[in-house]
């Protein structure tokens, strides 16, 4: 529907704004920060919301009506505060009784948009938060140094600097993020891990908490889970296709183990949830047991790791292959306790899935054995190994040509694209300057067939399992330089992240 209304002649106001809690109960939101005027309401809303609009407004606007899920994400862009608005309030601080509010308890489940309370402190973590989930960051840094406090963003892999506070917010502001998170205030000689569950916008977000003591203060690392973007699905991962067919077919082995490697943020999380999505089809009984557990999958049994009352991984996985699992997935083998217990589950006519640190797919194997898994062992439950990086995306605005040498031609001729133009992000406000939008995964892909068992079998050394390994398949950094060839990714970008695999 569209409709225009009559305001009065008076001059709108330089920057008219609805009350955030008007507009998400009575579902009305400004489309446009400037005129012509264009209102957003909610299907099934009440029409006589339009004459508060009016009334703000003072000039003619139009209205479009949206469907609940597209009112949801214009109100929750509508109303995200913007990093100048973080910097704005943390440079005009100055009063110090107006943190008395910062000792009252924040209810954990509240909309930050929805909050009336206008102390600086809160009002600037609220205007972080939702700067940080606007712009797809999954992490929040907060880094006290002697004169200043450094707010930094991890957006697609990379940090940005967002924000520099007085060095006098340091204590408060990490006080209050503790009290948002429930830890100890007083605790401020030991690390803490905390969870804040919140909404934004109507989106939920989970918060996971982590502070470290350091010589000016507490650091606070804020690991952002957006409940709304839900699981991904294998096929949107960025495998090639022959390498997500085998994958597949690794999955539909009814025991065995599978292991994805890979270096803290690669993602491999992603893909054991991608892979449990696969497989959740109600006619198996799904078990998992992870530190932390990042995202709920209805129909899967997930166990959270609990160190401090003994609830490690080995404790957990061996309690929960007394549950009948068919599929077992344990968020990391981390010792040589739980590569046993995983072992013999696989051996007893279970699949199970974990993740181990890696810099490559056939380091895994060398990794295991480490962990004093027999060879024999090794060789007969293991069915397949994915290691993985994530590289950002060009930005398609602003990438151009760059100008290589030949050294990176060389590189680019065993994909045979030595003579390919290879491109480079330059900056625009479409990617915020950074050249780079998103991010997609490299893998490879090792099958555990009859020869790569026999090469267990004999001892066999890491150069010469991938030998054989990669003889028709991609490496990683091989899959890489077909990303640059294509124009998804820069050269620069696949060095960074694959040359040490």
């Amino acid at each position: 529907m569209a409709a225009h209304f009559a305001g009065g002649e008076s001059v709108a106001p330089l920057a008219p704004r609805l009350d955030y809690a008007y507009a998400k109960g009575n579902g009305v939101v400004l489309l446009s920060a400037e005129a012509p005027w264009r209102v957003g309401m909610r299907s099934g809303a009440n029409s006589l919301a339009l004459v508060e609009v009016r009334r703000v407004l003072g000039a003619p606007f139009e209205v479009v009506e949206l469907a609940p899920p597209a009112f949801d994400e214009a109100l929750s862009k509508a109303y995200a505060v913007s990093s100048e608005a973080a910097r704005s309030i943390a440079q005009s601080f100055e009063a110090e009784s107006s943190l008395d509010a910062l000792a009252d308890s924040a209810d954990a489940t509240a909309d930050l948009l929805d909050s009336q309370d206008d102390a600086p402190v809160i009002r600037l973590i609220n205007g972080l938060i939702a700067e940080a989930i606007s712009q797809g960051a999954s992490d929040i840094h907060i880094e006290p140094y002697e004169n200043t406090v450094v707010v930094r963003l991890r957006i697609d892999g990379a940090l940005r600097e967002v924000l520099q506070a007085p060095s006098r917010l340091r204590a408060r502001l990490v006080s209050r993020i503790k009290v948002m998170a429930r830890l100890d205030i007083a605790e401020k000689r030991l690390p803490q891990d905390g969870r804040i569950s919140l909404t934004l916008g109507g989106r939920g977000v989970d918060v996971r908490v982590s502070t470290l003591p350091s010589r000016y203060g507490e650091r606070v690392v804020m690991r952002l889970l957006d409940k709304d973007q839900g699981l991904r699905s294998l096929d949107a991962l960025g495998m090639s296709h022959e390498l997500l067919d085998r994958f597949k077919a690794s999955l539909r082995t009814p025991n065995g183990i599978v292991l994805v490697t890979g270096p803290t943020g690669s993602g491999k999380t992603t893909t054991l949830y991608a892979a449990l999505n696969l497989l959740n089809d109600q006619t198996r009984n799904i078990l998992t047991v992870e530190d932390p557990i990042e995202y709920a999958i209805d129909g899967v049994g997930q166990t959270q790791v609990n160190a401090k009352v003994g609830m490690t991984f080995a404790a957990g996985l061996r309690a929960i292959l007394r549950q009948d699992p068919d599929v077992v997935m344990v968020g990391e083998i981390r010792d040589a306790e739980t590569a046993q217990i995983a072992v013999q589950a696989s051996l007893t006519g279970h699949l199970v899935f974990s993740t181990v640190h890696t810099n490559d797919a056939v380091a895994a194997i060398t990794r295991l054995k480490d962990m004093g898994v027999e060879p024999y062992l090794l060789a007969s439950t293991l069915r397949a190994i994915v290691a993985q990086r994530l590289v950002r995306r060009l930005c398609n605005v602003c990438k151009k040509p760059a100008v290589i040498g030949a050294q990176e031609r060389e590189m680019l001729r065993c994909v045979g694209a030595e003579d390919t133009i290879v491109y480079e992000g330059v900056g625009c406000p479409q990617c915020r300057g950074s050249g780079y939008v998103g991010r997609i995964g490299l893998y490879e892909f090792v099958a555990v067939d009859d020869e790569i068992r026999r090469l267990i079998h004999v001892g066999a050394n890491e150069q010469e399992m991938g030998a054989y390994a990669f003889r028709a398949a991609d490496p990683l950094m091989k899959s890489g330089l077909k990303c640059v060839a294509a124009g998804i990714t820069s050269l620069s970008d696949v060095l960074r992240a694959a040359s040490a695999a």
